[in-house]
């Protein structure tokens, strides 16, 4: 069954123009995993240094497993996880 990961990613303030060049290099990181089928990215509009991250997996292991635990997250990690505060929490949603 296809699951929808979901994610609010609260960004540091200012930090944002350096975030979202960052998140389209990261972009294609995740898109190139085996079970990825497709991704939302949308910045907040009340809430300019929020972004909304919905990806489409076909598995809960495509994401829990496949991604996480490969050395491509890694590299995700390096690109984007110093932007974050708080961290964000991930949940994911079936069909």
């Amino acid at each position: 069954m296809p699951i929808l990961e979901h994610a609010l990613l609260p960004v540091i303030a200012g930090r944002e123009g350096e975030f979202e060049a960052a998140f389209a290099e990261a972009r294609g990181i995740v898109a190139s995993m085996p079970g990825f089928r497709s991704l939302r990215f949308e910045r907040g509009i009340e809430t300019p240094n929020h972004y909304l991250l919905l990806i489409e997996w076909d598995t809960l292991d495509d994401h829990e497993v496949g991604f996480r635990c490969s050395p491509e997250y890694q590299q995700w990690k390096a690109l984007l996880h110093h932007f974050y505060d708080p961290f964000p929490t991930v949940t994911h949603f079936g069909r």
